[in-house]
């Protein structure tokens, strides 16, 4: 006599459906199987593979250096220019890259949306996955910018995990929005390129967030989330000027941003496959 085997029925959900995050753990092998097709997908037949993620952020740092450096002479908080942006072009890039992925990441995985079920939150993590691969083979450069410079890292470097998730925590509560937004509306795809150069020019990227005074307009800066993980990365690693209340406003940001952006994926899931 065969075995019976477990018969699940899917139904629409109605109201504001439940988040059920568990389930994304059965499907733990889908999400890593996807990630890895989104890095071999981003660098097949690519002369320089995957060079091109550290490529990126070191012609960024020579152009910042360039004109920010030795042009405008920002202040660098007493550390050399070229490692003190390229410590915040890594997480910029990690949060620029997962966003652009996760944000159209709906649309571009239309014929597997219609043809199978599985958690759609799956998706936009696979896209953000991927930009973790480019952040760890551009970290490389780092650690050999820091042994160039003569940069020992203090007992703070231990807290560099923390803003490693804080950036992709940032960068999957806005991608949440954007993909479901983007499935009822085309226009976000052409939006979110112009959304995030303006949003580097508002990120302490090629100049330190110490020109920001204190007081209410350091507050208000700080509800840029980018803003609190930029200064993160360089105290965890250049022992620059430590978090002060900008953070916690950045982490209180994200910690919104992402409940209601599950939320709202959530309540639009069982309309994707229909749209788009």
């Amino acid at each position: 006599m065969s075995a019976t085997l477990p018969v699940k029925i899917i139904e629409p959900s109605r109201g504001w459906a439940p988040l059920n995050l568990r389930e994304l753990w059965a499907y733990r092998e889908l999400l890593y199987f996807l990630t890895w097709r989104d890095v071999k997908v981003r660098y097949k037949q690519a002369a320089l593979g995957v060079a091109w993620a550290v490529i990126q952020p070191v012609m960024t740092m020579v152009i910042f250096s360039v004109i920010f450096g030795n042009l405008a002479k920002l202040p660098s908080d007493g550390i050399p220019y070229p490692v003190f942006s390229y410590v915040a072009l890594l997480p910029w890039q990690l949060f620029a890259g997962s966003l652009q992925r996760a944000g159209t990441s709906l649309v571009g995985n239309a014929n597997l949306l219609t043809k199978v079920y599985f958690p759609r939150l799956i998706i936009p993590l696979a896209a953000i996955g991927a930009g973790l691969v480019d952040f760890a083979i551009a970290f490389v450069v780092l650690i050999g910018l820091m042994l160039y410079f003569g940069i020992i890292p203090t007992l703070a470097i231990i807290t560099l995990p923390l803003f490693i998730l804080l950036a992709v925590l940032t960068a999957l509560a806005v991608g949440l929005w954007l993909s479901a937004l983007n499935v009822q509306y085309r226009d976000v795809q052409h939006l979110i390129p112009f959304m995030i150069q303006a949003w580097m020019y508002a990120s302490p990227v090629a100049y330190s967030a110490g020109l920001i005074p204190s007081g209410p307009w350091r507050l208000v800066y700080g509800l840029n989330p980018l803003a609190g993980v930029i200064q993160g990365f360089r105290w965890a690693l250049l022992g620059a000027a430590p978090p002060d209340e900008m953070l916690w406003v950045s982490v209180a940001v994200v910690l919104v941003l992402l409940v209601s952006g599950l939320y709202y994926f959530r309540r639009m899931e069982q309309t994707f496959a229909d749209v788009v």
